[in-house]
C-alpha cells in the first residue's frame, strides 16, 4: 500500500466511525420519542433499557451506513480538497479515480458487511427488540392511586382514596367495591383512614385500614322473590386486604410467535416463504379449475369465436331442447331466476377465491421485498460512497456544513424513493425488483454523473459559473428575446 492510499483510508475512517456513532444515536432517539409513552410509569429496570438500546441501536445499523458512508466520504475529501492535499495529489500526475481506489475498496467492504449484517444480525436484532418492545407495551402503568379517582388496575377491585398524605403511605377516606364475583356492587368496604405499602420484593399491595366495616349483600339465588336478599355488615378497627402484583410485572412472551415476520428472516427463509406461497397460490387454481365443473350445468364442447364481429357461436340445439319444455311463462321465469341465483353465487365464489390469492400475493411480495432490501441497503453504501467522494472533491468543504446538507439532501431523496418504491411493490402495482432497486439505480446516475465532474475538474458549486450563465442568459434576453423598437419619422 501507497502512503497516498494510507492517508486517503486514514482520513476516511475517522469521519466514518464517528458518523456511524452519531447517525446511530439519532436513530435510537428517534425510535425513543415514538415509543415514549409506552416506557412511563411502568417501573421497568435498567436492564430491559439497555437491552431495549442495544438491539435498536443494532437494528439501525442497516439504515444508518448508507447516510454514515456518504456524510464521512463527503468529509474526507472534503477536507483534501480544503486543505489542498487533493490539488497537490492531482498536479502530481495522479487521476482522481486513483485517488478514490482505496477508499472505494474500503466501501466496497462495508457494503459485504452490510449484507452480513441484513442477513444474519438483524432478523437476530428484530426478534429480540420487537418482542421485548411488545411485552413493554403490555406491561401495565405502576401503581399509581390518585385522590377521589376509583383506580381500576388490580383485577377484581375498585379503589378511592379521599386524601393522600406526603408520605405516600398514608390515606383517608378508602373506598374498596370488590367485582371479583361479577356480581355489581354488592360487597364494599369503607375506612376512615388507612397506610398502604408493598412486600415481598413489590409482589403483594397490603391495604392496612382503619375505623372501618364491610358491607355485603347477598342476593337471593333459590327462586324466590328478587328483592328477598341478606345483607351483611361487619365493623373493624383495624383490617388487611393484601393484593397480588403478578398482574404489574413484565412476562416475557415466547420469541416463536414473532418468528413469522418478513423482519426475522434470513434470505433463506424468506425464499422458502416466497416459494411456499407460491405453490400454495398455484395448487388453489388447480383446484378452482377443477371445481369449476360443479357449478355449470351445461359443458360446452366445442366453441367458435367469431372474432369479425367479436362475438362467440355456440353450435347446438341443446339451449333450445331444453327450453321447449318450457312453455309457461312462469317456468320460463322460475328458470331464469335459477340460472341468475346460480351465476351470482358462482360470482361470489370466485371473487372471495380472487381475494384470497391477491392477500397471499402481497404477502409473497412484502416477503421478497424485504429478501432484495438485504442486498438493496448493501449495495446503497457504495453508491452512496461514490456520490460523496465525487462530491466531496468537487465543492472542496469539510467539516459539518456543506457535507451535512448535501448527506441529507440525498439521504432523504433515497429514503422517498425507497418507501415510494416498497408501497407499490408490495401492493403489485410495480415488479418487485423495480420497486426495490429503483433508489439505489436513480442515485447510482447521479454518483456517476458527479464523478465524471469531478474527473474532469468540474466547478459544479462555485458562484460565479453560475453568475457567468446568468449574464449570458440576460444579454442574450435583451438582444434577441426583448428587441428595442425603433421610432420611424417620416
Amino acid at each position: 500500500m501507497k502512503r497516498i492510499d494510507f492517508l486517503v483510508i486514514k482520513s476516511f475512517i475517522g469521519p466514518f466511525i464517528l458518523t456511524t456513532c452519531v447517525v446511530v444515536f439519532i436513530f435510537l432517539m428517534r425510535f425513543l420519542m415514538l415509543y415514549f409513552d409506552d416506557f412511563v410509569g411502568k417501573d421497568l429496570g435498567y436492564d430491559v433499557f439497555a437491552k431495549l438500546f442495544i438491539y435498536f441501536s443494532l437494528i439501525t445499523v442497516p439504515i444508518s451506513l448508507p447516510l454514515a458512508v456518504l456524510l464521512a466520504s463527503l468529509m474526507c475529501f472534503g477536507n483534501l480538497g480544503e486543505h489542498s492535499e487533493l490539488t497537490a495529489i492531482k498536479a502530481s500526475g495522479i487521476p482522481i479515480w486513483r485517488v478514490l481506489l482505496p477508499t472505494a475498496v474500503f466501501a466496497f467492504g462495508i457494503s459485504v458487511f452490510s449484507f452480513w449484517f441484513n442477513n444474519s444480525v438483524s432478523p437476530w436484532a428484530n426478534l429480540k427488540g420487537y418482542s421485548l418492545l411488545y411485552d413493554v407495551k403490555t406491561t401495565k402503568v405502576t401503581l399509581n392511586i390518585k385522590e377521589g379517582i376509583f383506580y381500576n388496575e388490580i383485577p377484581g377491585y375498585k379503589i378511592k382514596v379521599s386524601q393522600k398524605y406526603s408520605d405516600g403511605k398514608s390515606l383517608k377516606g378508602v373506598t374498596i367495591y370488590n367485582h371479583s364475583n361479577n356480581d355489581g356492587n354488592v360487597n364494599v368496604t369503607l375506612a376512615d383512614s388507612g397506610r398502604m405499602y408493598t412486600m415481598l420484593n413489590n409482589n403483594y399491595l397490603v391495604f392496612e385500614l382503619y375505623n372501618g366495616g364491610n358491607y355485603i349483600e347477598y342476593k337471593n339465588t333459590s327462586g324466590g322473590n328478587y328483592d328477598d336478599t341478606r345483607f351483611v355488615k361487619n365493623t373493624f378497627k383495624k383490617h388487611k386486604l393484601v393484593f397480588p402484583l403478578e398482574s404489574f410485572g413484565m412476562k416475557r412472551t415466547d420469541e416463536s410467535q414473532f418468528k413469522y415476520h418478513e423482519y426475522m428472516k434470513d434470505v433463506s427463509a424468506l425464499n422458502r416463504q416466497i416459494d411456499s406461497i407460491h405453490r400454495e397460490i398455484k395448487m388453489s387454481k388447480k383446484s378452482e379449475i377443477v371445481s369449476m365443473g360443479q357449478f355449470y350445468t351445461f359443458h360446452l364442447k366445442k366453441i367458435i369465436k367469431d372474432t369479425a364481429n367479436k362475438r362467440v357461436i355456440l353450435p347446438g340445439k341443446w339451449i333450445d331442447e331444453r327450453m321447449k319444455p318450457l312453455h309457461e311463462e312462469s317456468k320460463i321465469m322460475e328458470s331464469f331466476e335459477t340460472a341468475f341465483s346460480q351465476a351470482k353465487s358462482t360470482l361470489d365464489h370466485f371473487t372471495v377465491n380472487v381475494d384470497v390469492q391477491n392477500s397471499k400475493l402481497k404477502d409473497a411480495n412484502r416477503a421478497e421485498v424485504e429478501k432484495w432490501h438485504k442486498f438493496t441497503m448493501a449495495f446503497a453504501c457504495f453508491v452512496m460512497f461514490l456520490i460523496g467522494s465525487s462530491l466531496g472533491s468537487i465543492i472542496k468543504k469539510g467539516g459539518f456544513g456543506w457535507p451535512v446538507v448535501l448527506s441529507i439532501t440525498f439521504f432523504i431523496l433515497m429514503y422517498v424513493l425507497m418507501q415510494l418504491g416498497d408501497k407499490y411493490a408490495k401492493e403489485g402495482v410495480w415488479n418487485v425488483k423495480l420497486g426495490v432497486w429503483m433508489p439505489d439505480v436513480v442515485l447510482l446516475g447521479f454518483g456517476i454523473y458527479f464523478l465524471y465532474k469531478a474527473t474532469n475538474d468540474a466547478r459544479l458549486f462555485d458562484s460565479d459559473i453560475y453568475d457567468v450563465y446568468f449574464d449570458k442568459l440576460k444579454t442574450y434576453w435583451k438582444t434577441k428575446i426583448r428587441k428595442p423598437k425603433t421610432i420611424q419619422t417620416a
